[in-house]
């Protein structure tokens, strides 16, 4: 079935949930945020595999880990995922994820604020506080950590509308 018609199979159901009955998708938010980090994860070694060997392994004291990197990383967009899930279950943002170009649109606003703060501002702290070698400029915001959160966003957004019913 294609993503319009299931939107104008919602939007016409007397079975859909008004605003403030939205439910928060945590599976399918958790399994878009796995398939963007997938994505995201490729991109980022192929472009600068010390990001996931260095950097991200090293948030957790196993600086120079690939594996723990590519798991660290894994987890954390899972997570961020089910987050995007709960943001859209707000009432205020009542059936965005209808529309398959909102959510893309949110997805990519959601992947770049975490690129910002997250891995701009708050990824430099807790490195330093957990004693990596690899020290970081505050903010830390470069164009690779850009494109990869865009890059996560878009796939987050663009798969959500299909997996949200999970």
């Amino acid at each position: 079935m294609s993503v319009e018609r299931e939107q104008d199979r919602r939007a016409e159901s007397p079975e859909s949930p008004g605003a403030f009955e939205a439910r928060w998708a945590w599976k399918g938010g958790g399994l878009a945020g796995l398939v963007a980090t997938l994505v995201m994860g490729a991109a980022i070694t192929i472009v600068d595999l010390e990001t996931l060997r260095l950097a991200i392994a090293g948030l957790y004291g196993f600086e120079g880990t690939l594996i723990a990197g590519w798991i660290a990383h894994l987890v954390h967009g899972t997570l961020f995922g089910m987050i995007f899930a709960a943001v859209l279950s707000d009432p205020g943002l009542y059936r965005v994820s209808d529309w398959m170009w909102k959510t893309v649109v949110a997805g990519v606003v959601y992947g770049l604020t975490l690129a910002v703060v997250g891995a701009g501002l708050l990824m430099p702290i807790w490195l330093e506080v957990a004693g990596v070698t690899m020290q970081l400029s505050i903010p830390n915001v470069t164009t690779p950590i850009l494109i990869w959160h865009l890059i996560y966003g878009i796939v987050l957004g663009g798969l959500f509308p299909f997996v949200d019913d999970l």
